[in-house]
């Protein structure tokens, strides 16, 4: 497929051998010796460089390699990735939670204590820097031929107006026939609610559900039949008002199960701070800041395996760190959902899996105070959006986002090379075609927000978790202002599931983990979880000096006018303000670029207007870029943005 080049981008002669060579970056295997030489001579040539940019691989010290499902770059500079478990049920079932800080400018690491399974959770920055993390895993999946205990839901039920009732992880539920089942985790039933009086009075029953497992292996606790089970060890009025009913008790595949638990990362204390639990529990959820500085938080799967069905959205309040109720609307797990310059969230239809095919696909604008939901046409491959990148293209103020490859439903071995865009201020959006992604048909694609109003997209696989040998060792560069692709330096390392891409202060790009099925073509071998971390250097940074920002507030209010010292101010041709990255399962709905207005110029600095509406520049920390007419960016400096 034709890459398409740029004007912006300079080409320079390398000569027939070395077109041959980088043509065969992808297939070190079949150099030899002397080829692999001079292939190692040619990209590491400054003119190379300048053109295409440059990787580094970085293998951790032992002890600090994690499983990087989550990656997140804190206010201080240092990325906070977490693994949880990392995919490995043997360090589920041991208790082994993990979290890495890693500060990429002194290449140090430190292990975080992390309580809870944050594996699969979901995540976003709050204004004052801290990071809520919501959401996890409570029980690994349990494939049908692997069960051994009939399982699934119980709902316990408490007719008693009087108080709510807790019953711990073990508690017994008995059923008609005898037949014994224990609750997975611990439940808290509420109180039955009053109504009335006399002979008018109501009472309904408190409920809550909770997993069972029966407590013996085999088909004859097997059950389909609707009945209502008693809590072993109550008696008296207390076995009267609180019991258990359940439907289905089987041996089918039990899926992933999620956890309430809630927490904000401080970047001060570098610890976790628990906060208030979540009213439903979370397992691939989707959380996205709103220009109140709120959070909403959607979908997952529940603490049963069930997807929620989306009237159990919720929205999280920082300043008093509680949750409440929010408007009703159903999505598949990790749905790419972006605040608006209207306040309205969009949602582009990329997600990351579970949920039917034909409910909750297509995108659409969210009205949060209406619940209105407004369908967005026009997107090619509508059945690929899964494991598919979506990103807000710099700058904000543009309204356009891109839906960038994706794959089919589930285990499909289906992919698109498919990139649509949707102009969001338009009277009655809808996607137009955008360039075909050079390297085919791709899933888990990362896509990064470039100072220089470019957006760094790599990586992928064009199969399922990258099987058959299927990963894309390709990297490139859209151009917003021509609709186009650049090529870029090629990786040495495979990613595709659990793999994240950001934009690093110093304007580099930081790419992380990847969780193949198998480790070979053939699919014999087990794939192992990728522990390296990449560092992309964009050619910007090969081509001589860069603006320097010498001073900067460290806060600036919505609408106000800033004054940046720099040596050179004629030298700035733009500034924006880049919103860290959050990213998991090539989810990052936080990144955003935002131009700034250079309203002045002194002798040594210039001014910068930022824009007043909160929706477009949500409150939070960001990093200030000044970059020259070639696009070359300063070294970031961070300020926090207030209302």
């Amino acid at each position: 497929m034709k890459i398409h080049k740029t004007g912006r981008t300079k080409r320079f002669a390398l000569g027939s051998t070395v077109a041959l060579t980088v043509a065969g970056m992808n297939a070190p295997a079949v150099l030899g010796f002397a080829s692999q030489q001079y292939h190692q001579y040619v990209i590491n040539r400054p003119d190379y460089k300048a053109e295409y940019g440059h990787w580094q691989t970085l293998t951790l010290p032992a002890e600090f390699r994690v499983n990087a499902v989550h990656a997140t770059l804190l206010r201080t500079g240092k990325v906070l990735i977490v693994a949880g478990s990392g995919n490995d049920e043997k360090r589920f079932d041991a208790g082994s939670f993990r979290s890495l800080l890693w500060d990429p400018a002194a290449n140090t690491y430190k292990l975080i204590p992390t309580p809870a399974d944050m594996f699969c959770g979901g995540h976003a920055s709050l204004p004052d820097g801290r990071v809520l993390v919501a959401g996890g895993t409570q029980r690994y999946e349990k494939l049908a031929g692997v069960v051994k205990r009939a399982a699934g839901v119980m709902r316990v039920r408490n007719e008693s107006p009087e108080r709510a009732r807790t019953f711990p992880k073990g508690t017994v539920f008995v059923g008609p026939n005898g037949r014994e089942y224990a609750s997975t985790v611990p439940v808290t039933v509420p109180a039955a609610v009053k109504t009335g009086a006399g002979k008018q009075t109501v009472v309904t029953a408190g409920e809550q559900h909770v997993f069972v497992e029966a407590v013996g292996e085999g088909a004859d606790y097997v059950t389909d039949a609707p009945a209502q089970y008693r809590i072993k060890g109550l008696a008296g009025a207390d076995a009267r008002n609180l019991y258990g009913q359940g439907t289905k008790l089987t041996l089918d595949k039990q899926e992933y199960q999620g956890i309430r638990s809630a927490f904000e990362f401080n970047p001060d204390t570098e610890l976790y701070e628990q906060v208030t639990d979540m009213a439903y529990a979370r397992w691939y959820p989707t959380l996205t800041g709103l220009g109140d500085g709120r959070v909403v938080t959607v979908s997952g799967l529940d603490d049963t395996g069930e997807i929620l069905n989306g009237n159990d959205n919720e929205i999280y309040d920082p300043k008093n760190k509680t949750w409440s109720k929010g408007p009703d609307r159903y999505f598949p797990t990790y749905p790419s959902i972006f605040l608006t310059a209207s306040g309205k969230l969009f949602y582009s239809g990329s997600n990351g899996g579970y949920g039917p095919a034909d409910k909750g696909r297509d995108p659409g604008v969210w009205d949060l105070s209406n619940d209105g939901f407004q369908p967005v046409p026009g997107l090619r491959d509508p059945a690929l959006t899964e494991t598919s990148s979506s990103v807000l293209l710099p700058p904000a103020q543009a309204q356009k986002v891109m839906v960038l490859g994706g794959g089919g439903v589930g285990e499909s071995p289906l992919s698109t090379a498919r990139t649509d865009i949707v102009d969001l201020s338009a009277a009655k959006p809808a996607f137009t075609p955008g360039p075909d992604l050079p390297a085919g048909g791709t899933r888990y694609l990362n896509s990064v927000i470039l100072p220089d109003d470019t957006v760094f997209t790599t990586g992928g696989s064009s199969g399922y978790r990258g099987r058959g040998a299927s990963d894309l060792l390709k990297a490139q560069v859209y151009h917003p202002d021509t609709n186009s692709f650049s090529t870029a330096a090629e990786p040495a390392v495979g990613r595709n599931y659990h793999s994240e891409a950001l934009l690093l202060p110093d304007g580099r790009v930081a790419v992380l983990g990847s969780n193949p099925l198998f480790a070979d073509k053939a699919e014999t071998t087990p794939g192992g979880f990728e522990q390296r971390i990449e560092i992309y250097t964009p050619p910007y940074l090969f081509h001589g000096d860069r603006p320097q920002v010498a001073a900067a507030p460290g806060a600036a209010k919505l609408g106000t006018t800033v004054r940046i010292g720099t040596a050179r101010p004629d030298a700035v041709a733009t500034a924006k303000l880049i919103r860290p990255s959050s990213v998991t399962h090539v989810t990052d709905v936080e990144q955003r670029s935002v131009a700034l207005d250079i309203s002045g110029r002194t002798a040594d600095g210039v001014s910068l207007t930022l824009p007043a509406n909160p929706n477009l520049l949500p409150p939070g920390w960001y990093m200030l870029f000044l970059t020259d007419a070639a696009g070359t960016p300063s070294v970031a400096r961070w300020i926090q943005v207030t209302g």
